[in-house]
């Protein structure tokens, strides 16, 4: 196995810019978090540059989501993903989400029904087997350990299961890395301290990019799922926007092939 494609526990370096070390990294992450969930909602727009709800619908239908389907959606935040699974559902009792803080989930839009519940992919309050689809939007680099969340994550699904991890991921071309440095670390957080009511708005976004240029590779994230015993695994780059939106892939064993 090559370095490129051994699994990883944390997804980047502690970034000593924002928290000491990796021990202060999760209470630093969930105070930002609660801090600026007001304010999320309308700097994440200037981020999804065009793509906004119709990408994660079609990024779960993509991934095999398919009505009657029972969903956690990991990282819930404000219900951007949720939304669009429950359109998809049919009923948004099928729709549970779980994330670490509690100030994200008091700003969710989501409809009435979906469940919320306080949790961290590393440790998902509920038992095996509940399941049949988890989905995780751009949350992936705030996870404190991939390998501990994506065995996490085949405990609570049902065989056959299908997993859908939203991601930003690095442009391949370096022109492409340039541009979207200077408009993510630059252009965003100026925009986000004029319409932001949080001071730390600006840096949860300069923070956002620092996690994106820092991430493991994708195939690292690619090995780590099948460590954690995922089948056919894989990663759909949407070719616009710069190519910079991402899915990861997966199956659980025990369900047949993907729809």
């Amino acid at each position: 196995m090559s370095q490129t494609d051994e699994i990883v526990h944390a997804p980047h370096v502690p970034l000593t810019a924002y928290y000491a070390s990796e021990q202060e990294r999760h209470g630093w992450v969930r105070g930002i978090f609660n801090s600026t969930a007001p304010d999320y909602d309308r700097v994440e727009r200037l981020l999804a540059l065009g793509s906004g709800s119709w990408y994660r619908g079609q990024a779960l239908l993509r991934a095999g989501l398919k009505p009657g389907m029972r969903v956690v959606d990991v990282g819930i935040g404000t219900g951007l993903v949720a939304c669009e699974a429950v359109k998809i559902v049919g009923d948004p009792t099928l729709v549970t989400g779980v994330d670490p803080s509690v100030g994200m989930m008091a700003n969710a839009r989501v409809p009435a029904g979906v469940e919320l519940v306080q949790g961290r992919a590393e440790e998902i309050p509920f038992p095996d087997a509940s399941f049949e689809f988890l989905s995780m939007g751009y949350a992936l680099r705030h996870i404190g350990d991939l390998s501990v969340a994506f065995k996490e994550f085949h405990r609570v699904l049902k065989p056959g299961a299908r997993v859908c991890l939203l991601e930003i991921t690095r442009p391949e071309a370096a022109w492409s890395m340039a541009l979207l440095k200077i408009y993510m670390r630059g252009v965003v957080p100026v925009l986000a301290r004029l319409i932001g009511a949080s001071p730390d708005t600006a840096k949860l976004w300069r923070y956002y990019w620092d996690t994106v240029e820092a991430c493991a590779a994708p195939a690292q994230v690619l090995a780590t799922l099948e460590a954690a015993g995922f089948e056919q695994v894989g990663r759909h780059v949407e070719h616009r926007a710069l190519s910079i939106f991402a899915e990861y892939r997966a199956v659980k064993p025990g369900g047949g092939e993907w729809g």
